[in-house]
Order: structure tokens, then C-alpha cells, then sequence
């Protein structure tokens, strides 16, 4: 089986076509106007925090800041920090874990301002397209899906693809 990836670049755009055996299996298009796309990660910039709200707002890069709250941190959010910290001071690289240290999740029930101040950098994700006036709505629970896998860092959960079905045995090792 061979697989043959194409990507076509332009000022129009972007195309990505993935051909497994000659076959078209997987085709995406990026287009200049649509900067913020659902599923997508920045490492963004608090600008300012609101208790009253219990949320923050982050610079992403967008005209208006995006919208992050207290709950859309996710539990694993002391640890997803810790690490961005160590990977931006060079003190981690290629995404080992080995000797990293997992933080104790976050209180469901806490306050935003517990955990971030102006200033601080928040990895993020988007998870609502800006509309109107507004700008995107964000999460810091990332999520990077493929065909048959979600990984969600930091996460101690196993979910396998319904899509496996019709695999005769599957295997999933963890470390």
C-alpha cells in the first residue's frame, strides 16, 4: 500500500490531498478568509480577567478577544500549563513526558482568577467561530482528533473509535 501526500499552495489558498494508492482517500481546503476554524490551537495572551463572569479574555490574534470560562479550562489544566511553562523555558523538548509530573486537576467549582492573571500565555483551542460582535469562544481542554483516536492531553481516558468495529482485534497500549 503506498500513500502519497499533495499540497497545492497558493494566494488563494491551500490544498491538501491524500491519495492511498492512487485513490483520493482524504482531500482538506484552507482558505485565506477563514482565519479562525473550529479546532484550532493558539497559544494565546490574557488581556484581561473578569471574576463577575468567572472568565478571561485572550488575545489569539483576532480583532476581538476570544472568550475563555472558568469551566471551559478543563480538568487537566494545572498540568497543560506546567507544561507549556517548561516547553517555552527549553526545559522540555520533542514532547517527552518521561520525568514530567502531572498537577492535581483543577476545582470544578473554583475561580478564574485563581489561576490566570494578564499577561499569563494559555494554550487554547477554538471551539466557536467568532460571530457579529463577538469573538471566538475557546477551550483549554484541547483535543486532536484523527480517524480512529481523540487525544486529549494530560487525560487518563481511553476511548477507541466505533468506527473499529469491523476490525477483527485491537489493541491499545498506554504508558
Amino acid at each position: 500500500m503506498s500513500n502519497e501526500l499533495i499540497i497545492s499552495s497558493a494566494q488563494d489558498g491551500c490544498r491538501i490531498a491524500l491519495l492511498r494508492d492512487k485513490t483520493l482517500v482524504e482531500f482538506h481546503r484552507d482558505e485565506p478568509g477563514s482565519r479562525f476554524v473550529v479546532g484550532d490551537i493558539y497559544l494565546g495572551t490574557v488581556k484581561k480577567v473578569v471574576p463577575g463572569l468567572n472568565a478571561a479574555f485572550i488575545d489569539i490574534g483576532y480583532e476581538k478577544d476570544a472568550f475563555l470560562h472558568y469551566l471551559d479550562l478543563g480538568p487537566q489544566f494545572s498540568s497543560l500549563q506546567k507544561f507549556a511553562k517548561l516547553v517555552k523555558a527549553r526545559k522540555i523538548q520533542g514532547g517527552k513526558l518521561e520525568r514530567f509530573h502531572k498537577e492535581k486537576d483543577i476545582d470544578k467549582h473554583g475561580k478564574i482568577n485563581q489561576l490566570l492573571t494578564k499577561g499569563n500565555l494559555v494554550p487554547v483551542q477554538v471551539v466557536k467561530e467568532p460571530i457579529s460582535t463577538k469573538g471566538p469562544r475557546l477551550s483549554s481542554e484541547l483535543s486532536l482528533a484523527g480517524r480512529y483516536l481523540v487525544l486529549v492531553p494530560f487525560s487518563n481516558v481511553i476511548n477507541v473509535s466505533k468506527k473499529l468495529r469491523a476490525a477483527k482485534s485491537v489493541s491499545v497500549f498506554c504508558s
